[in-house]
């Protein structure tokens, strides 16, 4: 049943971190069973109740699942090796379309803005007990926010999307609870639900968004808390469309009890806009990240939401980390206000390396998403396959299971440094490579 692989230890601690390891290393692998507790217990010499506790604090760490009579065994996508696991290694001369990052020429230069802030601080420095949020970064963050229609709430800075979608959840849930997330969807999101002892629940999604059916299906079976992207969905490109909006804020004020929250990491380089569902809910919460539009180091992200869960966040925000660094906030409140992102030109850029390989795919008889942001998302019969060919043939994309729970097989491109010149030798690479695919809209229920 193991391999080669001994599960070690005396106490439930022991033994848990021993299979966490071979998770970890590789000894184990995703779907592989796990004895019994009573033979385990043998095996080692352990009361049954130690090895209980252990498999119970693996469940909890998102590593393993239990499924009655059948056993225990190592979940399928387990928290502990993490889905970035399954990046695509780029040879030397191989084209890389697989990262999801923004075209570095696409973002705004970063010194004067972090020379003026440093000189600032030298003047003025941030010290213990000073405001854990930036008042220019506060004011400007709310002046946008409630342009678009997000409801007032209190708001503080995370260290990114990830960071804040952990920290509402942590807030709100406990081990156990199921969480509704879109599939195909972020797979750091993925990872970090599992991670937080947590059960995911996949919603299928469209071009318009979360589909309303799945939703309504999950929320009436229990899932307590729903994670949405408003626009330029990792992976597909979806953006919520002002009808699927009304649709879904009509399945929320059913289930008032819902934990709502928002992503809104296309802010800036999406022309697309808002539809926020912010405020049907009784806790909900809205993050809006800097990543995409002024690069992934800067590490930030503004949070709203309800007063509850911004007092719990900001709360333990305080016991841990205490404040993200007031000389980044102030470097972004100085980004935002000077208008360094042009908004429409950056998000035509990217809207015009999308579209056409969207319309040389379709030439070759190929059906591929992206309506926002710098992902497109092609349906293949084989994935691991499509890779592979594709690497042949000079090009590294993402294997779509990095963003599936049950969705069918796809493959995702990152156009975000995409040539004119590139296009028709992609599409022509992906038509060789994957063919036509099983389509990725799951049907309504």
């Amino acid at each position: 049943m193991l391999g080669e692989y001994p599960i070690e230890g005396r106490g439930a601690a022991e033994i848990a971190a021993s299979v966490e390891r071979a998770v970890g290393g590789g000894a184990l692998s995703p779907g592989q069973p796990l004895p019994s507790m009573r033979e385990l217990a043998t095996r080692l010499g352990v009361n049954p109740h130690t090895v209980a506790a252990a498999y119970r604090t693996l469940r909890e760490r998102g590593v393993i699942e239990t499924a009655g009579r059948r056993g225990s065994r190592i979940r399928s996508k387990p928290a502990t090796t993490g889905r970035e696991d399954l990046y695509v290694t780029v040879p030397a001369g191989v084209r890389d379309l697989s990262s999801g990052n923004p075209d570095p020429g696409l973002l705004p230069p970063l010194a004067p803005a972090l020379a003026a802030v440093a000189a600032e601080g030298d003047r003025d420095p941030v010290l213990y007990g000073a405001g854990p949020v930036e008042p220019e970064l506060a004011r400007i963050a709310r002046a946008e926010l409630d342009a678009d229609g997000v409801p007032g709430g209190p708001l503080t800075v995370t260290s990114g999307s990830l960071d804040a979608v952990e920290r509402v959840l942590a807030a709100h849930l406990k081990p156990g609870d199921a969480v509704a997330v879109e599939d195909p969807g972020w797979g750091s999101l993925l990872d970090l639900v599992p991670a937080l002892g947590l059960r995911t629940v996949a919603v299928g999604v469209d071009d318009e968004g979360p589909l309303t059916g799945d939703v309504r299906r999950v929320l009436a079976a229990g899932a307590r808390a729903l994670v949405v992207t408003d626009r330029a969905q990792n992976p597909t490109g979806a953006a919520l469309s002002a009808a699927r909006a009304r649709e879904l804020r009509a399945v929320l004020r059913e289930h008032p009890g819902t934990l709502l929250i928002e992503d809104d990491h296309g802010h800036r380089i999406v022309d697309l806009p808002l539809h926020p569902l912010a405020g049907t809910t009784h806790h909900w919460a809205f993050v809006r990240s800097a990543a995409k539009a002024y690069g992934p180091d800067l590490r930030l992200a503004v949070l709203t939401g309800d007063t509850v869960t911004l007092d719990r966040v900001r709360g333990r925000q305080r016991l841990g980390p205490g404040w993200v660094s007031r000389v980044t906030q102030r470097a972004v409140a100085r980004l935002w206000a000077d208008g360094s992102v042009d908004t429409p030109a950056v998000a035509a850029a990217y809207g015009r390396r999308r579209e056409a390989l969207l319309g040389a795919l379709a030439d070759r008889g190929i059906t591929a998403y992206g309506r926002s942001g710098m992902n497109v998302w092609i349906p293949v019969p084989d994935e691991t396959g499509a890779v592979a060919r594709l690497l042949q043939a000079g090009w590294a994309v993402a294997p779509g299971a990095r963003f599936r729970v049950s969705a069918p097989p796809a493959v995702r491109i990152t156009v975000s440094t995409l040539g004119e010149g590139d296009v028709g030798p992609l599409a022509d690479a992906v038509a060789s490579a994957g063919g036509p695919g099983p389509g990725w809209l799951r049907s309504q229920v």
